[in-house]
């Protein structure tokens, strides 16, 4: 039977990691993550979760903790930010290119420096290319659902990847929302048993060497297998979001469209903020604006097929990025315009780069961007959150690209 709980983002992440049976958690604290491994702790050691709890040195002996219980077939987890995810990035490489299938906790804050310790994308979506799928919550509720769900899609014979679950520092990793959760019976039947793959795996019994050197005529088979596994798991987490929502009555997608049948601009963006875009978009259509919004709820991989159709009407796109790639755009962004590119009847795009380093991203944030996006004829990358050359300007860069602007 389920229940409701009043839990924040940690909390979630925690007790998703306890009822999918973890058996390994290798812990390292950093703000706004800390809470995370700290109820873990708890859990370890009142025996409520049966694992291996690991206090390291670091967020990188962190995730080599990780790699190493995954490669014995333990089920492991744990969870970082920041620039304790970037110290993990070297090991992050090693855990994708073993296909271990690992699942960490990311709670969303922005890079130094300057020193910030709020939320924003940029730590997640520099790793964009390390070979982790990616999967960002817009709700503590989110959080929960999709940690079970990352377990079940990266543990999938068809990928065997390792997953990153993203949610906003502080503004959900703190806040606590009132939470439907699932009975273990029912978590059970959801998730294989831990430990149970048919990947191979180190047993002093039987030898086999990981990790080797591997020549170049050889290098980009490996490669290929991982990509096609990466695109392959849009298929998997569709069909586990299917068996989810089952459980749940909550389905979620790849992307999650909301009022864009018959609207003429649709905000596109990831996280929490697209629940204030819910709100502003509810509001505009009130005020007689045809307006909507795409959450993506997977980034990696990038769903080109499910964007392209949510979009396939819209006149204008405004992405919006918690995140800037320094000297070209928002990473968001990059991804929407190579999605749209070939699209026929493209719509216009532009970009605004909103909430770096915690700054709120309210109703009027939005409507800024709106307006903005009906005075611009171009493809720019805008600043709606910066003082620009005169106070009330924003900083705008026109940036060149091919085709229709």
């Amino acid at each position: 039977m389920s229940r409701t709980a009043f839990w924040n983002g940690n909390m979630a992440a925690a007790q998703a990691a306890r009822q999918a049976r973890v058996q390994v958690v290798a812990a390292y604290p950093i703000t706004p993550q800390t809470h995370t491994v700290e109820h873990l702790s708890e859990m370890v050691a009142d025996g409520s979760l049966d694992a291996r709890m690991i206090k390291v040195e670091s967020e990188h002996s962190a995730l080599s903790a990780c790699c190493g219980a995954s490669a014995v077939g333990a089920r492991a987890f744990t969870a970082s930010c920041s620039q304790g995810l970037q110290l993990m990035s070297e090991v992050m490489y090693f855990a994708s290119g073993m296909r271990f299938p690992i699942v960490m906790a990311i709670a969303n804050r922005t890079l130094s420096v300057p020193v910030n310790i709020w939320a924003d994308h940029q730590d997640a979506l520099v790793n964009r290319d390390s070979g982790w799928l990616q999967l960002f919550a817009g709700s503590v509720q989110d959080v929960y659902e999709l940690v079970l769900a990352a377990y079940r899609i990266a543990e999938d014979a068809r990928v065997h990847l390792p997953a990153l679950v993203c949610y906003d520092g502080f503004i959900l990793s703190h806040a606590s929302e009132a939470v439907a959760t699932l009975a273990q019976d029912d978590v059970d039947a959801f998730l294989p048993a831990p430990g149970h793959t048919d990947r191979p795996l180190l047993d002093v019994a039987a030898p086999q060497q990981f990790g080797e050197v591997l020549f170049p005529d050889y290098y980009p088979d490996y490669e290929y297998k991982k990509h096609t596994a990466m695109l392959g798991a849009l298929d998997v987490a569709d069909e586990v979001f299917a068996d989810l929502a089952a459980l749940t009555g909550r389905r979620h997608a790849l992307v999650e469209p909301y009022r864009v049948d018959d609207a003429e601009v649709v905000f596109v963006g990831l996280g929490s903020m697209l629940r204030t875009a819910r709100h502003t978009v509810d509001r505009l259509r009130e005020e007689g604006r045809a307006v909507g919004l795409v959450e993506v709820r997977v980034f990696r991989p990038f769903p080109e097929a499910a964007l392209r159709a949510a979009l396939r009407n819209v006149q204008r796109v405004v992405v919006l990025d918690r995140d800037i790639g320094y000297g070209s755009a928002g990473i968001v962004y990059s991804d929407v315009t190579r999605a749209l590119y070939d699209a026929p009847g493209r719509p216009r795009l532009v970009n605004c780069i909103v909430g770096l380093g915690g700054k709120d991203v309210t109703p009027e944030t939005l409507r800024k961007c709106l307006r903005l996006a009906d005075e611009e004829s171009g493809r720019s990358v805008l600043w709606p959150d910066a003082r620009g050359p005169s106070e009330g300007l924003p900083y705008s860069t026109r940036i060149a690209l091919p085709g229709r602007v």
